[in-house]
């Protein structure tokens, strides 16, 4: 069967996690479920997977991977409301880490066999693009052995500090979750939890790096030329229509 590079993308805007959440799983079954008629199909028959990428901001919220740990969130109920912050168990890897306005969450659904089957080469390919772009504003950055996402100061690690944390699902080589990368995110509500269970290294935001705020399309547009050149992919811009 003819592979399929090509990514439609959808830029989803400010969105509730859990109606994302519902998003994301209602295409990455679709794609899944596809995979096994094209097992039961004639030779020739098969029809080619669809890749997806969303982007995307929340209102302010923490999440827990399957391999987190619940002290990690520093805040009972009570705060948690205060803080006008909700709280999701979810099936993705990793601890936990927070979403809110300001931050670019980058959601992939891909068929890896449409490219290749390897989830950790996927995962360097996601910080790539982090890296890459960073690059664009100056920015050096890199990956530090042992912890997931992308890293300032990695290298001699006086400060080493996260700005994109990732945790990633996938299941028949398909995936599902992604990153978030911190533009203009406020930092503050990272000290109400153990980002991504890490307690001795910081958290910073692109803004923060560069000492003014950064329009959030700007920076979107040059992660995107740059996963699609990683991938080797035609990323495809599609209106996202609401009554899924």
């Amino acid at each position: 069967m003819q592979k399929n590079t090509d990514i439609q993308f959808e830029h989803l805007g400010l969105i509730d996690y859990k109606e994302a959440w519902d998003y994301q799983d209602k295409i990455f079954t679709s794609i899944l479920d596809l995979k096994v008629q094209n097992r039961k199909a004639e030779s020739g028959e098969e029809v080619p997977t669809p890749n997806y990428l969303l982007f995307c901001q929340h209102p302010h919220v923490y999440t827990l991977g399957k391999s987190g740990h619940e002290e990690h969130l520093l805040l009972n109920q009570e705060a948690l409301q205060a803080k006008g912050a909700t709280y999701y168990k979810i099936n993705r890897g990793g601890d936990i880490t927070y979403h809110g306005p300001g931050q670019i969450v980058g959601y992939p659904i891909l068929d890896l066999e449409n490219y290749f089957t390897d989830i950790h080469k996927y995962l360097r390919f996601l910080e790539e693009a982090i890296i890459l772009t960073l690059a664009d504003y100056g920015i050096q950055a890199g990956r530090i052995e042992g912890f997931t996402g992308v890293w300032l100061d990695h290298v001699e690690q006086q400060n080493p500090r996260k700005i994109c944390a990732m945790g990633v699902k996938c299941s028949r080589w398909v995936t599902m979750h992604g990153f978030a990368f911190n533009i203009n995110t406020d930092l503050d509500y990272f000290n109400n939890i153990v980002p991504c269970g890490i307690s001795d290294k910081a958290v910073t935001s692109l803004a923060k790096e560069l000492g003014h705020e950064v329009p959030l399309a700007e920076v979107e547009e040059k992660l995107l030329k740059h996963l699609g050149s990683l991938f080797g992919a035609s990323i495809i811009t599609a209106a996202h229509e609401e009554g899924y």
